[in-house]
């Protein structure tokens, strides 16, 4: 008999061949026509209508509407990575992990700050054309990890069971945590000043989901259609970016008791045979939420890839190998160097994780990809600039392709 359907759509979804797909497809179109690629990003569905001044095209779908639900499913990663169980419960096991994720975010920071002085100071950048600060706008890019891809990568570097996994894994889930405040904080729209007022709307928002929840309500989607809204309209009357506008709301949404592990499509109903038939015991909303909106996520970044991944062979510049250079050194070293701290503090790494394993998690940390292309088209408005940095951010995927055999050159083999 042949495999269900599901099986291969899940094959898909688990190593993220729609994203890059989206990739693929970006730079073909971009390369051989750009004025098409051009075209249906600019292309508006609905009629020239346009929210809060912005014209509502396809870039603005993707970016500002559909990423509302990729920061979604991450929210709820670190939401239920909180619980028993869960990878930062209790947070003392996990201090290894998230202080080598503050060394996966400071140290590739000050790489790319020391990189951009350097092509200052050797001339690349002229200080009469170009401006150090809208330059130094993009020291967010290299905070990034994709946790899907570094999870892909890990298991084939590692093997599945492997502690350094878990490890990565947490590391990733606590980046991207931060990249959430970075990105609020620091990339609203750069045209128009921010206005915080707004964000009492927001708060309204996370008032509104607390009391739904207080009112026992045990279906996902009240929360987002009632307080989602909200919270979006709060962060774009204030021009701050609204693809974080359910980060407010997920944690309100009623979730199991313990964690069952990341990327995992089961909680503790599914750990006990017979309780399904019982009402009482019926899956919790927030699972529900993952369920039923992961296949549209992970499929829709076909989408977000394609509409941000398009960049020109010739946008090669330095910024390029900034980004790169930031992400490749910067989390190799930070998480290596950050994580030998922890360890010398009384934090010690995994049992069974060798310092080569540290070492090697930080080089796939530094598969930024997803999150890099997003955080580099609010940083630069410039094409150029940002088609650069975005081909840096793009060519951090060769990561993945260059961990193992790396790892088979550092002695690390996958475990069985």
């Amino acid at each position: 008999m042949g495999r269900p359907r599901g099986h291969y759509v899940n094959l898909l979804q688990e190593f993220s061949v729609p994203l890059l797909s989206g990739v693929a497809l970006a730079l073909l179109t971009a390369n051989l026509s750009p004025d098409l690629y051009h075209a249906i990003l600019d292309f508006q569905p609905l009629s020239g209508l346009r929210l809060f001044g912005h014209a509502v095209d396809f870039h603005f779908l993707v970016n500002d509407v559909f990423m509302v639900f990729f920061f979604a499913i991450a929210a709820k990663e670190i939401t239920e990575a909180s619980l028993p169980g869960g990878l930062l419960n209790p947070m003392s096991k996990a201090v290894s992990a998230l202080v080598a994720t503050a060394g996966g975010v400071v140290v590739p920071v000050a790489v790319f700050f020391a990189a951009v002085a350097l092509c200052f100071q050797l001339g690349v950048y002229s200080p009469d054309v170009n401006d150090r600060e809208v330059l130094a706008n993009g020291w967010g890019i290299p905070t990034a990890t994709d946790i899907a891809l570094a999870w892909l990568v890990a298991r084939s570097v590692f093997g599945k069971r492997h502690p350094a996994v878990v490890f990565l894994l947490l590391l990733a889930v606590a980046d991207d945590a931060v990249g959430l405040v970075i990105i609020a904080v620091f990339y609203g729209d750069p045209t128009v000043p921010a206005e915080p007022v707004w964000l009492l709307l927001t708060l309204a928002a996370m008032g509104v989901a607390f009391a739904l929840k207080r009112a026992n309500v045990r279906r996902w989607e009240p929360y987002v259609a009632i307080a989602g809204p909200m919270a979006w309209c709060g962060l774009m009357l204030a021009h701050l970016h609204p693809a974080l506008a359910l980060t407010f709301v997920v944690p309100f949404i009623p979730g199991p008791h313990r964690d069952t592990g990341l990327f995992v499509d089961q909680d503790e109903v599914d750990e006990v045979s017979g309780l399904l038939a019982d009402p009482a015991h019926s899956h919790s909303a927030l699972h529900t939420f993952e369920h039923q909106t992961k296949a549209f996520v992970d499929f829709g970044l076909l989408f977000f890839a394609f509409a941000n991944a398009g960049v020109e062979l010739t946008d090669v510049g330095p910024m390029t190998w900034i980004v790169l250079g930031s992400l490749v050194i910067g989390k190799t070293v930070g998480v290596g160097m950050f994580g030998l701290v922890a360890g010398f503090a009384g934090f010690p790494l995994p049992e069974g994780m060798t310092r080569r394993d540290l070492a090697m998690a930080g080089f796939i940390a530094a598969l930024g990809l997803t999150v890099a292309l997003f955080v580099a088209a609010e940083a630069y408005l410039m094409p150029d600039l940002q088609g650069q940095a975005k081909m840096g951010a793009l060519l951090s995927g060769g990561v993945g392709l260059a961990a193992v055999p790396i790892a088979r050159l550092l002695g690390i083999r996958k475990q069985r």
